[in-house]
């Protein structure tokens, strides 16, 4: 049965790229439906999917799954080959752990640093609460790593729903050029090397929409004049 993924900009919609960089990453097939944030009739559109009327939705057969967390549950289910989840206990428990942290926590690095793909990369001044939302991260990043990700480059080893669910927070951690130690940047390096990530990444630089609330240099978007 076909799966359907209901996105977002792939410029501004971290929610979006969680489950569509761990489908693409598990080679889960899907198709694509793109509905852009904050546009006339955008919030209609996506009540015909969700009745929260927000991205990212999975449509699977006559289910429909929202929220990116619930999404990735509901896929490690359905395809348990995938392994998005790790396949020991302690460590699973563990991904379980930091996944729901990310879903849930981290608002001052969010409201401050919003995904935009298309900002140039540099350094941008940040208050105390999102330098603190930083260092909670990278000693999660850290301690994953030296618990549990021996066998690869990423959080458990082997990409998996953890390293889905910081993905948005690895393209702001760059963006921003937020300080981060040098184990920090290889593991970012890792997740920005896939050719998923890339694949998302040209799409969002091909995009028209423009958030104006959403873009900190403007009128300067992808370092040229707007509007």
């Amino acid at each position: 049965m076909s799966l359907t993924l209901v996105i977002g900009n792939k410029n501004y919609s971290s929610w979006s790229l969680r489950p569509w960089i761990a489908m693409k990453v598990a080679g889960i097939p899907f198709e694509e439906i793109q509905i852009p944030l904050y546009e006339p009739g955008s919030r209609e559109r996506m009540l015909e999917y969700s009745p929260a009327g927000k991205v990212p939705i999975l449509i699977d057969g006559d289910e429909h799954v929202w929220e990116s967390l619930a999404i990735l549950e509901h896929l490690a289910e359905r395809f348990p080959e995938a392994r998005l989840w790790p396949s020991d206990r302690r460590a699973r428990s563990h991904a379980r752990a930091i996944a729901s942290e990310m879903h849930g926590g981290f608002q001052p690095l969010r409201q401050n640093c919003t995904m935009n793909m298309w900002l140039p990369v540099k350094a941008r001044p940040q208050p105390p609460e999102v330098l603190a939302n930083v260092a909670r991260i990278e000693q999660m990043w850290a301690d994953c790593r030296a618990r549990f990700g021996q066998s690869g480059p990423f959080l458990f080893g082997a990409f998996g729903a953890a390293d889905a669910m910081y993905a948005p927070v690895v393209a702001r951690f760059n963006t921003y050029g937020l300080p981060v130690s040098a184990k920090t940047r290889a593991y970012m390096d890792a997740v920005m090397g896939l050719p998923a990530w890339r694949e998302w990444y040209d799409a969002a630089m091909q995009e028209t929409w423009i958030m104006q609330h959403n873009e900190p240099d403007w009128p300067l978007v992808r370092g040229k004049p707007v509007g």
